[in-house]
């Protein structure tokens, strides 16, 4: 037969028990707040200069002073399901590519705390990541197809300051549509010069073969404005994220 606890002891038990729960409680909201930032950071495209993410992590302060200087509004902070990431800037290239037609990031002048390191020269500045054909074969260049009509619909808000129409001011791109007889967007639009060119598919591939694919090169900074351009549902190009930060 069991022992009968005494009063004192019972009261040490239900204490033992109520801080044996509340412990795992604090101990479940940390793993909440963890668990969305490391299923999202690997997807999460940070503006230019972001230091590797753990330091970024720990040196911005969620200011939004990038978000209010961006020209074309590219850069949100993370919501809610950001874990630990809440409030930390980012860019979702698809709906909004990074600007890189203005001589200097602003986003990266802005900055008070380096998150955005003002320390570097220009190419280590802006490397954010690199441009890959994911899907060569929903390619339209690949395909020898050409492009007419509007980039990404009429309803797309994404805007482009086009060098040849403003150089300034950024205008929509579903305020500017194309007629072209091969689509190379994603090399038209480039704001970086020689980051991507269009190539044969093959040394040996015939005069009469109009079919080319994008090139991606060293000089390209990941700013996302090919998987931003790209008229294929879904995108044929994307951006590989340059997750170890600029060298400082």
């Amino acid at each position: 037969m069991a022992k009968r606890l005494t009063p004192k002891q019972q009261k040490e038990r239900r204490t033992l028990v109520f801080s044996a729960v509340m412990g795992a409680g604090v101990v479940g909201s940390g793993l909440m707040a963890y668990l969305p930032m490391h299923l999202r950071w690997e997807t999460l495209l940070r503006p230019p200069g972001a230091l590797a993410e753990k330091d970024l992590l720990a040196s911005c302060i969620k200011c939004g002073q990038c978000v209010q200087v961006c020209p074309v509004e590219a850069i949100v902070l993370s919501d809610g399901d950001g874990g630990f990431g809440i409030g930390v800037p980012y860019i979702d290239a698809r709906k909004q590519a990074c600007d890189f037609s203005c001589d200097t990031p602003q986003c990266v002048l802005a900055c008070p705390t380096g998150a955005l390191t003002h320390h570097l020269d220009k190419k280590e500045q802006v490397n954010m990541g690199k441009a890959r054909l994911s899907r060569p074969d929903a390619c339209l260049a690949r395909q020898g197809q050409g492009f007419k009509g509007k980039a990404r619909g009429a309803d797309f808000k994404g805007l482009h300051r086009y060098e040849k129409i403003d150089r300034w001011n950024p205008i929509k791109i579903a305020d500017h549509p194309y007629d072209l007889p091969l689509c190379d967007l994603c090399v038209r639009e480039c704001p970086i010069k020689d980051a991507i060119s269009m190539e044969p598919l093959s040394k040996d591939q015939a005069e009469s073969d109009t079919r080319r694919t994008p090139v991606v090169h060293d000089k390209c900074v990941g700013c996302g404005m090919c998987e931003m351009i790209c008229p294929v549902e879904k995108t044929a190009i994307v951006i590989d994220l340059n997750r170890e930060g600029p060298k400082v």
